[in-house]
């Protein structure tokens, strides 16, 4: 609960913007409520008042030299804010989860069409093997020699003479 209340004080310390400008200035050197109220259009009692504001939360501390006061800027209470502020800025856990899942898909989407690329000439080589063996098959079934040409032009026309041979036969053995 003490954790809460100072990032509360701490917040509501920095939401002016008088009491913002004035940590920007003790940011570079400590400086006395004099020289700091010299810098702001507002009275005395006014910065006194932000001054006395960001003390008790523990962003300023005072100390007394002689008869000035100077005041220091003390970043410490910045901390639990800004721890807060980044577990807002992570992911959270599902969308880091979700994040890692899509880049993985990405990832192998793009190595299967690298592959299908390369596998497209392997395809087309199966394609001709392919074409090969039903082309060996085709010349079984017909009853020539296993020895043969592999253009389909002479082989079809070997079938043609053949067909041709055996009509000329049946005209013979019907005459």
């Amino acid at each position: 609960m003490g954790y809460a209340l100072a990032v509360d004080e701490v917040v509501n310390a920095i939401a002016d913007p008088v009491r913002r400008e004035i940590l920007a200035l003790l940011r570079a050197e400590p400086r006395s409520a004099g020289d700091i109220a010299a810098r702001f259009p507002i009275s005395r009692p006014a910065i006194s008042r932000h001054l006395r504001v960001l003390r008790e939360c523990g962003l300023v501390r005072d100390e007394l030299v002689g008869r000035r006061r100077l005041y220091t800027l003390d970043p410490a209470p910045l901390t639990g804010l800004a721890e807060w502020i980044t577990t807002l800025r992570a992911p959270a856990s599902w969308d880091h989860r979700l994040d890692a899942l899509e880049t993985e898909v990405r990832r192998t989407t793009r190595d299967r069409r690298r592959t299908d690329g390369e596998g497209e000439g392997t395809i087309r080589e199966r394609g001709r093997t392919t074409g090969s063996r039903k082309h060996t098959a085709r010349q079984n079934a017909t009853g020539t020699s296993a020895n043969f040409s592999t253009d389909t032009r002479s082989d079809t026309a070997a079938h043609t003479d053949t067909d041709t041979d055996t009509d000329t036969d049946t005209e013979e053995n019907t005459a």
